[in-house]
């Protein structure tokens, strides 16, 4: 393949061992080329512009500056996608605030089948995040304290605050799915939901122990209550449920109410925990009851479960091109009849709120 057809990558990392082992990997893959590389935040300001990559990966800690604050300063200057490359950290978190697409796991170098996994996912998300849309933070979040416009402030306004939740919503249940992009997608949707909240059950495309801490995330930010998904836990208002990574949850029925089934089983699409594994039980279980939402994401997964969800009677809304990072999976839903509505991610809380009869 000519280079002007490869996917150009820039590798950053302080560590010779690592920088090394991902340059070699990357480009061994026909689909790639390695157009530059840096040791720390500061090398990579100078060269990055000049190598023009159409992605970068990018360790989180390095010295001098964090990737972090690299982030917050390489984007506004040069919207390139990134991916991080990061030991398990809870600063992931904070670095796709600040505009990452996406993330891999650094592997242990002793476990041979870690490492052959982790050069797979990466190939992977480095392809995936070559035509996504890089979002800056205050485009992800209109409440960041950057400055918004009279129509945002005026939503955002609308969809926070006293917000009163109808008497038999016990029985409701909303679902989210989402991939590539979906950690801040998701907490740009349900930050504001009130603590009285009809139960809210959500899959992300997302390995083990990164959804713990992004479950903790979202339980310190939001006014529902936010746990990761344990078998056999109630689904119910005021509660928020994460599928665990490595797992596949499902929603079932419990006597007049709802629980989940969390089970270690094999991928579904490519993915533990899946998306339409949550969205078919959604749809055989609570039926008319149901709201589900597709967020950003690559690929199909939830695109036929959403469509389940809407034969039996529930209403689904799916995030529109223009604010998705990656528009795949919204996409897939939409082409196949599966979404009722279209929304971009600033307008979904809203919409969500009619449809369940949620006032101010």
């Amino acid at each position: 393949m000519a280079l002007k057809e490869k996917i150009k990558v820039f590798v950053v990392d302080d560590s010779a061992l690592y920088r090394n082992f991902l340059m070699n990997n990357i480009a061994v893959d026909d689909r790639f080329a390695i157009v530059g590389h840096a040791v720390d935040a500061f090398d990579a300001a100078k060269k990055i512009p000049e190598a023009k990559p159409d992605v970068v990966t990018l360790d989180i800690e390095m010295p001098g500056m964090s990737g972090i604050d690299f982030l917050k300063e390489l984007l506004p200057k040069y919207p390139v996608p990134v991916i991080l490359v990061s030991t398990l950290n809870i600063r992931v978190f904070d670095a796709l605030a600040a505009g990452a697409v996406d993330y891999v796991h650094k592997p242990d170098f002793n476990d041979q089948n870690a490492s052959i996994s982790f050069v797979d996912r990466l190939r992977s998300k480095l392809y995936i995040a070559s035509f996504s849309k890089v979002r800056m933070p205050q485009q992800a979040h209109p409440d960041s304290g950057k400055p918004m416009t009279v129509s945002q402030s005026a939503l955002l306004k609308e969809t926070s605050g006293n917000l009163k939740v109808p008497t038999g919503s016990a029985q409701k249940i909303v679902a989210i799915g989402a991939s590539t992009g979906g950690t801040e997608a998701i907490l740009s949707v349900v930050r504001n939901f009130p603590a009285d909240m009809p139960g809210v059950v959500i899959t992300q495309h997302m390995p083990a122990g990164f959804t713990t801490m992004y479950a903790e995330r979202l339980n310190r930010i939001c006014k529902m209550e936010v746990l990761e998904a344990k078998n056999g836990d109630q689904v119910k208002q005021g509660r928020m449920l994460l599928a665990p990574g490595g797992y596949q949850m499902r929603v079932q029925k419990m006597g007049s109410g709802y629980t989940v089934s969390v089970t270690e089983e094999d991928r579904v699409n490519g993915h533990a925990p899946s998306v339409d594994v949550l969205f078919n039980s959604v749809a055989q279980n609570v039926r008319e009851n149901a709201l589900g939402v597709i967020l950003t994401g690559m690929g199909a997964d939830g695109a036929v479960g959403l469509l389940r969800m809407r034969k039996n009677g529930a209403f689904t809304i799916g995030q529109d091109k223009e604010s998705c990072v990656v528009y795949g999976m919204p996409m897939e839903a939409y082409k196949i009849g599966a979404v009722c509505q279209q929304a971009s991610l600033l307008n979904i809380p809203s919409l969500i709120y009619k449809q369940l009869g949620i006032t101010k």
